[in-house]
């Protein structure tokens, strides 16, 4: 059975972000998964990496659950709003303060390289923007693209990522959001 982690970066309960997860659940839900959530926006804690990686902050009792449900799952699934190019500021937290050496990769003594603690774990992006996917692709290349499935995901050994890009939301019309809640929907049920 195939243990899935839906991790929501929205800060907002009522967005269409917190559709997509309940959509996606639903499809996971009926391909007999294992199914465990974390909305970043329930969880208490101070998203900043107070002393860099030189000294270490204490996790609180929420990152230290978010941790072991991510050691837990065999399938990743982010969704999150693009703002600026990247994550929301909460979500770019939550990373920092989770994704730590020892935990997510342990660095090499007297080497530049690191050994990856997330191989053999899959994931799936899915991610909303105000303006049309191919935009965001071919002008601006792609910034939340890429450090979340390249810089951050292939950093701690999360090889298979696939990136489901929606948008644009702002000014869409019910039927296109309705669409894409059932193609979401589906893609849940696609985690077999």
């Amino acid at each position: 059975m195939k243990k899935i982690l839906i991790i929501n970066g929205h800060p907002d309960a009522e967005s269409f972000n917190y559709g997509l997860s309940e959509a996606y659940k639903r499809g996971a839900a009926q391909s007999d998964a294992e199914i465990r959530e974390i909305n970043i926006r329930e969880l208490d804690f101070n998203p900043n990496l107070l002393f860099g990686y030189r000294k270490r902050t204490e996790l609180e009792p929420d990152l230290l659950e978010a941790q072991d449900k991510l050691k837990w799952a065999d399938h990743l699934v982010w969704i999150y709003p693009v703002w600026w190019g990247s994550v929301p500021a909460m979500m770019k937290g939550f990373l920092d303060r989770v994704l730590l050496p020892g935990f997510a990769f342990t660095k090499r003594e007297n080497s530049l390289w690191w050994d990856k603690c997330f191989t053999g774990k899959t994931a799936r992006i899915i991610c909303t923007m105000d303006q049309p996917t191919w935009y965001y692709r071919w002008v601006y290349g792609s910034p939340s693209h890429n450090a979340m499935k390249k810089v951050t995901m292939h950093y701690i050994g999360v090889k298979k990522v696939r990136i489901t890009a929606i948008g644009p939301i702002r000014l869409s019309k019910e039927e296109f959001r309705t669409k894409w809640l059932k193609k979401v929907e589906k893609l849940g049920q696609m985690t077999k």
